[in-house]
Parts: structure tokens; C-alpha cells; sequence
């Protein structure tokens, strides 16, 4: 019994579930303890802060996570080394380059944004983007290692630390903004210090970058650069767009409520694809074609039937969920003019969309076609971006932003299977077989299970 509880808990999908079950549970506490403890205008320079901080954070490691990965999974133990040192020096080039920038930026417009719900973002990333250099250097290299009990421990250590502090903020310390904000900067240093004192972030590798290693991940991460920042920028577009339109900083904070709720949709997402990349880029480049497409059937059905029974719970209580998040202050549609139940039950359909639309990317990745993978990212990206400029310009609502995510998520599983069908058949029939047999087998050998051990 307790070497099937050990082999359990040290299962590949299991630790990645168990990672990012951590993060987003304490990173939901930590928003819902935020959007009560802050007024609607420092509430929406936090929401601009850590969107801003996500897709800039995506340009950093779009240039080599998914390379890394991809990569790692069928090399030598010396290429591994020569591929991890090639990692830190392209993240440390892209944190200077993305620094330098973000401080000009702030400099030639600082009046501008110094009255602006951005003041946050442009005032500290720049610090914390080599604050945090370590701490995300370790998540990619351990990914790539596939060493999630190692990202677990990072993830926990690091959300752990801030929801423990936003707790006792709430109760004794009241600070402001500008001292959670440094308060956030000071966990990322001491979360960074531990993943170098474990060398878990490749650092002292950097030594063994050559140009074969680093002309490899830029290659590839020329194309999942730009698919990683238009992922993020499909999550943050609508926040963006709508900081900017007549809706202001009030729709900003209200729009940000339903869109960490659907955080819970994407637990299981990211913990499965976490593990079927490296999976599939190990089985497409031994060339078994048929394995990635087995892998791609078996996870996109799983995780869609998963999908849907917690689309369904989000769906019938999105007013608890709103409660629970941020109390009564945004229900009144009278006054804020945007009916917020409406759009979470909206973007509850849209996680039934995910599974399948995430693993068309992820095929198209292992398969090394990151080229394709980017262009069904720019069609999702322009269908969305339209759809909510239509949404706030033309219809002057909220909710239809929310709708505008459905087309644009359905039109990115028609193009990536669409291109995915030119190296192996994507069937809906066969992905939702592949997912019955797979529930089928873990039923069974629960059953059996249960009999050896009838006490449990």
C-alpha cells in the first residue's frame, strides 16, 4: 500500500496537477483577499501589473522555454548542459534588452504614466525582472528536466510566502499598494536565492553555451516567442484593450474577477500539457508519429471531459464564485453597468474550448512545426482583437468582449487542426474514444483497486 501511495505521489501528472493546484489556489486567495482589501483604482494598477508582468514574462522565456523542452527530451547529457547554459545567457540578454527598454519607455513618457493605472507596471518590473531571473530560469530548466516535484516546491515556496503575508496585511498590517508591491519583490528575491543555492537554475552552465546550442533554441524560439507572447496576449488583451477604452480602470478591476475564475478551469490544462509536450517531442523525434498522435487523442479527450464538469460547477454558481472573490461590491449592475454574472457564466463555456485548442498548440510544437503553431496564434489573436474593439466600439459592452472569446478560441482549433492534419488525422470521434478508453482503464484498475485492498 504505501509503495502504490509513493509511486502515486511521485507520478508525472500527479506532481504537475499538485504544482499548479498550489499556485492557483493561492493565487486565487491572494487576488480575492486583494480585490477586497484595495479601492477599485489600486486594485486595477495590481490587475495591470501582473498582466503586464505575465506578457512581458513571456517574451523573456518564449525565446527558449518551449526550445528547451522540446530539445532536452532526446539529448546527451553533455547537450543538455550546453543547452541549459545556453538558456541562462539568452534570458539574461532578454531581461537587459526588455529592462532597458521598459526604463526609456518610462522616462520619455513619465508624466503620462505617472497618472496612470500603469504607474505600478513601468515604476517596478523592471526590478523585479532580474529579481525573479533565477526563480524563472529554475521552472524552465526543471520543466525540461521534468522535475515537478522540484516545481511544486518553487511554486509553493514562492505563493506560499506572498498569500501568508496578503493574510496578515488583511487582518493587522493594512499596508498600501506600493508596500505589497515591494513586499512581492522582497518573496521573488528570497524564492530566487534558494533556487541558486540549489542550482536549479542552471546558472553556473553558462559556461557551456556554444553557438550550436544558442543559434538551436533561437531558431526555434524565434517562432514560440511570438506564440507564447500571443497565448498570454489572448488572456490579456481584453484587460488591455478595455484599460484603454471609455469603460476605464472600474471595468478594468470588474473584467479581472471573472477572468481568475476561469484560472480554475485551466488548473488540469496546465499540468497535462506540462507533460504531453515532453512526451510528444520525445516520441516525434525517435519518429513514431502514431505515439504523438495517440498522446495528442488520449490528453485532449481526457482533459476535455474534465473540462466540462468544472465549466459546469463555475457555470451554476457564478454568483457564488463572484461573492466569494469579491464580495457584493461588483454585483450591482446599476451602478457599474456590467452584469459580471453574465460573463463568468460566459467564459465558463470557453474552458470547455481549452483542452483541445491547447493541444493542437502543443502538437504543432513537438512535432518542431513552431512556424504554424505562430500563425494559428496571429489568427486567434486578430480574430480577438477585433472582437473586442466590435465589443467596445460598436455594441459598448463588457459582456460581448466575453463572447468574442468563444469565436476566437473555436477558430483556433479549426486552424490548428487543420494544419495538425497534414502530419496525422485529428478526428473528434477518435479523441473522445481515446478519452473513453482511458477513464474505461483508470475505472478498471480502480475496481481492481478496491478489491486487493477491500479495508480502504
Amino acid at each position: 500500500m504505501k509503495k502504490l501511495i509513493h509511486r502515486l505521489i511521485r507520478e508525472d501528472n500527479f506532481l504537475s496537477l499538485s504544482g499548479n493546484l498550489v499556485i492557483a489556489l493561492l493565487g486565487f486567495g491572494g487576488f480575492a483577499l486583494l480585490a477586497r482589501r484595495l479601492d477599485t483604482e489600486e486594485f486595477a494598477q495590481w490587475v495591470l501589473f501582473i498582466s503586464g508582468g505575465s506578457l512581458v514574462e513571456m517574451l523573456r522565456y518564449g525565446i527558449t522555454n518551449n526550445g528547451l523542452v522540446r530539445f532536452l527530451s532526446g539529448a546527451t547529457d553533455q547537450n543538455k548542459e550546453r543547452f541549459i547554459g545556453a538558456n541562462v545567457v539568452i534570458s539574461v540578454f532578454a531581461t537587459l534588452i526588455i529592462a532597458t527598454l521598459l526604463i526609456t519607455i518610462k522616462l520619455i513618457f513619465s508624466n503620462a504614466i505617472n497618472g496612470s493605472s500603469y504607474a505600478l507596471f513601468f515604476n517596478w518590473y523592471p526590478v523585479l525582472a532580474f529579481l525573479n531571473l533565477p526563480l524563472n530560469n529554475a521552472l524552465v530548466v526543471q520543466q525540461a528536466k521534468m522535475k515537478y516535484d522540484n516545481i511544486l516546491f518553487i511554486k509553493a515556496l514562492n505563493s506560499g510566502l506572498f498569500f501568508s503575508f496578503l493574510v496578515v496585511n488583511t487582518l493587522v498590517l493594512k499596508r498600501s499598494i506600493l508596500e505589497i508591491t515591494i513586499v512581492f519583490l522582497v518573496i521573488n528575491t528570497l524564492t530566487s536565492l534558494v533556487c541558486i543555492s540549489k542550482s536549479w537554475d542552471g546558472l553556473l552552465l553558462y559556461k557551456k553555451a556554444n553557438k550550436a546550442t544558442l543559434n538551436t533554441l533561437l531558431n526555434f524560439g524565434k517562432y514560440s516567442t511570438f506564440t507564447l507572447i500571443g497565448t498570454n496576449l489572448l488572456r490579456n488583451a481584453d484587460i488591455l484593450i478595455i484599460s484603454i477604452s471609455p469603460f476605464g480602470s472600474t471595468a478594468v478591476a470588474l473584467f479581472s474577477i471573472p477572468l481568475k475564475l476561469t484560472e480554475i478551469q485551466q488548473i488540469p490544462l496546465r499540468s497535462f500539457t506540462a507533460t504531453a509536450f515532453p512526451k510528444m517531442s520525445k516520441a516525434s523525434l525517435e519518429g513514431k508519429p502514431h505515439q504523438v498522435k495517440e498522446l495528442f487523442n488520449v490528453y485532449s479527450g481526457a482533459i476535455t471531459y474534465l473540462f466540462f464538469a468544472v465549466s459546469l460547477v463555475t457555470f451554476i454558481f457564478a454568483k457564488e464564485f463572484v461573492i466569494l472573490i469579491s464580495g457584493t461590491q461588483y454585483l450591482d449592475e446599476t451602478i457599474t453597468g456590467i452584469n459580471i454574472v453574465s460573463i463568468v457564466k460566459i467564459l465558463s463555456i470557453y474552458g470547455v474550448l481549452l483542452p483541445i485548442d491547447r493541444m493542437t498548440g502543443i502538437g504543432l510544437d513537438s512535432i518542431n512545426k513552431p512556424n504554424i503553431n505562430a500563425i494559428k496564434v496571429l489568427v486567434m489573436l486578430v480574430a480577438n482583437i477585433i472582437g473586442d474593439l466590435v465589443s467596445i466600439y460598436v455594441f459598448h459592452s463588457i459582456e460581448m468582449v466575453a463572447v468574442s472569446t468563444l469565436v476566437f478560441t473555436t477558430v483556433g482549433i479549426v486552424v490548428g487542426a487543420y494544419f495538425l492534419n497534414k502530419n496525422f488525422k485529428v478526428s473528434v470521434v477518435e479523441i473522445f474514444k481515446s478519452a473513453n478508453l482511458f477513464y474505461k482503464n483508470l475505472w478498471f484498475k480502480s475496481k481492481q483497486f478496491r478489491r486487493r485492498y477491500p479495508a480502504l
